[in-house]
């Protein structure tokens, strides 16, 4: 079996929104967490999302 769509990491502003199962980045602004998730999409070979004002996430499409 081959995993081709999967969550890498997940960044947020905000611990309350955070499901478990991988990797998860808090930060104390809205800006640091666009600069982790430009960095960690370049990083992870992913793509980031923006999923509300106080959550990313890094995917693989």
């Amino acid at each position: 079996m081959t995993l081709e769509k999967y969550i890498l990491a997940v960044i947020t502003t905000n611990p309350k929104k955070v499901p478990g199962g991988t990797g998860v980045f808090f930060c104390d602004s809205k800006e640091e967490m666009e600069t982790f998730a430009a960095n960690l999409e370049a990083i992870l070979d992913g793509i980031a999302h923006g999923l509300s004002e106080e959550l990313y996430v890094i995917v693989k499409h």
